[in-house]
């Protein structure tokens, strides 16, 4: 019966290769999840370390923990060990680095080179600076200090001032002598043009010894000599070129004269010292009568 299937011949099937979850399968995907895990720890607990090194937790007197940040930052390359200060005149250098919250050897983990910058022009001392950091642990410091003008004397307190009359802090009026002295109100404000007058009698001018702002209007001159001359609200450098006139032609300041008054327009008022007997005079004087 060739045209009838024989019952009795076995059919043919093809089974597939069925794909399921081996154990190999099953362990990496918990390997993948462990590491997910364990990088957002690592991460979470980096961010919280570098929050309490950057608000300075660790630096409290007496602290274990205060040299861990630099030694890490050492560690990886990442420590101040090489830090170039420059242009510095009248200021030390810790006191760049005290402002930057910067130690050599110390962290620079988040240090901000703009912000930096920023933190040293806020000085008044500083007129320009600029902070370059060289990766991994290198700091160039360039600083444009503020030029010493006047010395400012007020309420018995004395202030080193630049020529727009801003003070400048630590630094020491005892160690420019050569500096004008003024006092009063207003006259670190004024002692620019004060000075610009004084231009028109350099003679006179070397002789200043301070000055005082009288009013907020006008100046009275204090010479080495003890001598005082008032000067006029307006027409300084005219009533200047008269006193240097006067005294080159007839010797004005050196006659035993107390002040000279220049407040009145065209006029001259000289006031003569008073010559005080001394004390072996008045000595003698009194033996000679009792003789």
């Amino acid at each position: 019966m060739d045209g009838q299937r024989r019952i009795d011949q076995p059919m043919t099937r093809v089974y597939g290769r069925r794909q399921r979850a081996g154990f190999l399968d099953i362990g990496q995907s918990r390997r993948v999840r462990m590491a997910a895990r364990a990088s957002a720890v690592l991460f979470l607990g980096l961010t919280i370390l570098h929050s309490i090194i950057l608000g300075g937790y660790l630096n409290y007197d007496g602290s274990p923990w205060a040299k861990v940040p630099g030694k890490l930052s050492s560690f990886i390359g990442w420590a101040a060990d090489d830090i170039r200060i420059t242009g510095l005149v009248h200021q030390e250098p810790e006191m760049v680095l005290m402002a930057l919250g910067v130690k050599p050897g110390g962290s620079l983990i988040g240090f901000d080179a703009e912000n930096a910058k920023a933190l040293l022009e806020n000085l008044d001392w500083v007129a320009t600076a600029t902070v370059q950091r060289s990766f991994p642990n290198q700091l160039d410091i360039s600083v444009e200090e503020r030029v010493p003008f006047a010395v400012w004397q007020r309420a018995g307190a004395y202030y080193v001032i630049d020529r727009s009359g801003s003070a400048m802090s630590n630094v020491a009026p005892g160690k420019l002598p050569d500096l004008p002295l003024v006092s009063g109100e207003g006259a670190q404000f004024a002692v620019a043009g004060l000075v610009n007058q004084l231009e028109v009698s350099p003679h006179l001018s070397s002789k200043i010894r301070g000055a005082a702002r009288v009013g907020q209007r006008r100046w009275n001159l204090y010479l080495d000599n003890g001598v005082t001359v008032l000067l006029p609200e307006k027409d300084v450098e005219a009533a200047m070129a008269r006193v240097a006139a006067l005294d080159a032609s007839q010797h004005l300041l050196s006659k035993g004269v107390k002040s000279v008054d220049l407040r009145f327009p065209g006029r001259v008022v000289v006031a003569i010292a008073r010559i005080e007997e001394t004390a072996a005079e008045k000595a003698k004087v009194k033996l000679s009568q009792s003789e």
